[in-house]
Formats: C-alpha cells, sequence, structure tokens
C-alpha cells in the first residue's frame, strides 16, 4: 500500500482515504474492475467522527494517513490532524535545501 499524497475526506458525515494505492492481493486473479486508487471508506466509532469534523472545521487543519499496518485480520490506519505549511515558511525550506546543496557541492569539487 501506497500513501504518498493521500489525505483523508469528509464527506456525508464518513471518512473517506483518497489518494493512496492499494495493489491488489493476488494481481492474476484480481477482479476487470479493479481499481487500486479508488477512495476508501474508514470504520470509526460516530463520536470519534464528530470530534474529528470538529477539529477539521478549523481553519488550515487536515487529516494526513502516516502509515498502515496488520492487527489479525484488519487493517489499521495511522493518522494525524496536521496544518499545512504557509507560503513563507515554503520558501524558507526551499532556500535552506537549496544552499545545504550548493554547500556540499563546493565541499565536492574543493575536496
Amino acid at each position: 500500500m501506497n500513501l504518498a499524497g493521500s489525505y483523508i475526506n469528509i464527506h456525508d458525515g464518513e471518512l473517506y482515504l483518497i489518494g493512496a494505492t492499494v495493489a491488489p492481493y493476488q494481481p492474476k486473479n484480481q477482479p476487470a474492475d479493479y481499481d487500486p486508487s479508488r477512495s476508501r471508506k474508514l470504520l470509526l466509532r460516530k463520536e470519534e467522527i464528530a470530534s474529528l469534523i470538529g477539529k477539521i472545521k478549523q481553519k488550515g487543519l487536515t487529516l494526513v494517513a502516516l502509515k498502515v499496518y496488520n492487527k489479525g485480520r484488519r487493517v489499521k490506519l495511522e493518522f494525524a490532524v496536521v496544518r499545512g505549511k504557509k507560503k513563507y515558511d515554503k520558501r524558507e525550506s526551499i532556500s535552506k535545501r537549496e544552499s545545504e546543496r550548493n554547500i556540499e557541492r563546493e565541499l565536492k569539487i574543493r575536496g
């Protein structure tokens, strides 16, 4: 299962995992209409869903999938409520990354 770029969305009071890719368990025995990147419904209690909806309604917060693991016959998903980066934060991290790259390049040339 690939969680890169996936997030959790609320639709009609239910949570759905969007953007995750789930490879077929038996590739040679998969149905003809199998879509590995379809949205998947997450099973939670009503109280959990209500508290998550309350947190997501705040500006700039979203649910992001962190990891997947098996527990018995079930597949469990660990996710977190996160705040997205501001534009100035993104610029700052990009400039920091580029300066580190330039330093490494100079050290490689001199050494």
